[in-house]
């Protein structure tokens, strides 16, 4: 083991590195299948990113030289009977089905030194390793700014939000008063805070943000956390989104994951807002499966799971369909990957005041072919 460790670390401490793979199993059972490791600069700083593949995803961690060591002697020890080295002046093949008696390779080198200012993570809005005061207080992120490895799904999904946002600013009001903007169901509120750092901090805008939700501990605590972090504009409310009615004005509506119909209910009020952009990524669509019938589709309709995966479809295109017919350019896009959830479909919708007369008769059509009421259609 002895063997392995002074070349791992005579090769960190000469900064020769190039890259660095484990594979070839202990056991089956183990949680990734490899690991590869690559060198990055990080605001001037050598350090190293750590890539994980299990069967289904990779995930990524980034570690200083001291800390790369330390899983690399636990892989090779633990997990791994093989290891692929690349540096500057050599490759090494080191064979550990033994760990504490390794066979080690050495070959001319066949890679050169990429570079290293190339960070090999993706550039996000709000990055990490930086600190950010709200995901620090909501705990995505430590003190020093690092993503908690456990929130890293969450933190992407913000990210993801803040990109979307990124591509409808043109769409909003030219500001001469500040921006309104109603989150419905906005539960710990991240991509509520999220919204509100992009918009007010990131881009200086004057905003006007409410979140709205009915569980009163939630509201409480976001409340709190806003007030500490003088997040003025930005303010969380106790309230059904059927039932809400303070509002007589908004330029962006957001309802992510409303349940069933209340995503219906959240579109028909931010239409009469007027809003002029719409993010909605709906859950749990079970209004149509007790509507729907279609004789000639009955085989296929029969089976629970089939119904229900067609009537979120269905629940969705119709609503897209009432939303162009009222002037808005509307698209279904990924808002998450599946590894996430299974409810990743956004609709986006950007008002341009298009005569969309057309829609309203594709709307009408479907309706009656699946035999279908749905709450949306109280959208005039």
């Amino acid at each position: 083991m002895e063997k392995i460790i002074d070349l791992l670390k005579t090769t960190l401490e000469n900064e020769t590195l190039i890259k660095l793979s484990f594979g070839d199993l202990r056991q089956k059972s183990n949680p990734y299948k490899k690991v590869i490791l690559r060198p990055f600069l990080l605001q001037g700083e050598l350090c190293y990113q750590m890539e994980y593949h299990t069967q289904n995803k990779v995930t990524h961690k980034n570690v200083n030289k001291e800390q790369c060591l330390a899983h690399c002697t636990e892989l090779v020890t633990d997990l791994f009977k093989q290891v692929n080295l690349f540096c500057v002046d050599a490759d090494y093949q080191i064979l550990a089905s033994n760990p504490y008696k390794p066979r080690i390779i050495k070959k001319p080198a066949t890679k050169t030194m990429p570079g290293l200012s190339h960070n090999y993570e993706k550039q996000y809005i709000i990055p990490d390793h930086v600190p950010c005061d709200f995901l620090i207080r909501l705990g995505v992120m430590d003190q020093s700014g690092q993503v908690i490895q456990k929130h890293y799904a969450k933190f992407r999904q913000i990210n993801r939000f803040l990109e979307i946002i990124s591509d409808v600013l043109d769409y909003l009001p030219y500001q001469t008063e500040p921006l309104r903007i109603v989150d419905f169901g906005c539960g710990k509120a991240y991509l509520t805070f999220a919204l509100y750092y992009y918009l007010k901090l990131q881009s200086g805008k004057a905003v006007e943000i409410i979140g709205l939700d009915l569980k009163e501990d939630v509201i409480d605590f976001c409340n709190h956390v806003a007030q500490d972090l003088n997040y003025e504009g930005l303010q969380f409310l106790k309230g059904d989104i059927a039932a809400y009615t303070e509002q007589g004005k908004a330029d962006m509506v957001v309802t992510l994951h409303a349940c069933d119909t209340a995503t219906d209910y959240a579109l028909i009020k931010a239409v009469g807002w007027g809003a002029s952009v719409i993010l909605s990524v709906p859950c749990c669509q079970h209004e149509l499966f007790s509507q729907i019938s279609n004789e000639l589709h009955t085989p296929l309709l029969k089976h629970g799971i089939l119904n229900e995966r067609f009537c979120s479809i269905l629940t969705d295109g119709l609503r897209g369909l009432k939303l162009e017919a009222q002037g808005y350019d509307v698209s279904m896009i990924e808002f998450t990957s599946l590894e996430h959830t299974a409810k990743n479909i956004m609709i986006r919708a950007v008002k341009t005041g298009k005569n969309r007369s057309a829609s309203h008769e594709e709307y009408r059509r479907l309706t009656e072919y699946w035999h279908v009421n749905p709450t949306i259609d109280q959208l005039i």
